[in-house]
C-alpha cells in the first residue's frame, strides 16, 4: 500500500486528515483513536510531554499499519507527533475503517497496542513542579 499514512511528524496532527485516508464508500464504521496529552499521570500533575523518536520509527510504524491492514484486509493510517506537546495536544491518530463497527474497533485497538510496543518512541514528562522523567526507555 504506497498510499498507505503512516508518519511521525513535528507539526499538530489534523485527525481528520486520518480519518480521510481510511474512509471509503464500503466502510460504514471508521474509528478514529486520539491519543492527547493529559494534565496528570500518576497523581502528579503534567505541564507538558516531549516526544523523541529512534530516525526509524517511522519505518517501525508502516510496518505496524501494514501488518494490521494485510491481517484484517481493512484500510488504517496513523500518525505519530514528536518534539514538545502541551496539554491537550495530540500525540497520537491511528484510524481504521470496515464494513461493520466490531471489526473497526478491534482493528483500531490491536493498532495502537502494537504502535505503543514496537515503534521506538520515548516520552519525557514535565510536571508541574518543574521535574521530569523518561518514560518508555
Amino acid at each position: 500500500m504506497s498510499d498507505l499514512v503512516a508518519r511521525i511528524s513535528e507539526q499538530p496532527i489534523d485527525a481528520a486528515t486520518v480519518d480521510a485516508a481510511v474512509a471509503g464508500p464500503a466502510n460504514g464504521a471508521v474509528v478514529v483513536f486520539t491519543g492527547a496529552v493529559r494534565n496528570h499521570d500518576g497523581g502528579q500533575a503534567v505541564s507538558a510531554l516531549e516526544y523523541q523518536a529512534h530516525p526509524d520509527a517511522e519505518r517501525f510504524l508502516r510496518t505496524c499499519c501494514d501488518e494490521v491492514s494485510t491481517t484484517t484486509g481493512l484500510p488504517v493510517a496513523a500518525i505519530h507527533r514528536v518534539g514538545r506537546l502541551g496539554i491537550g495536544d495530540l500525540a497520537l491518530v491511528a484510524a481504521v475503517a470496515a464494513p461493520h463497527r466490531a471489526e473497526a474497533f478491534a482493528a483500531c485497538a490491536e493498532l495502537v497496542e502494537r504502535i505503543k510496543h514496537e515503534v521506538p518512541i520515548w516520552k519525557r514528562q514535565h510536571f508541574a513542579d518543574g521535574m521530569s522523567e523518561w518514560v518508555g526507555l
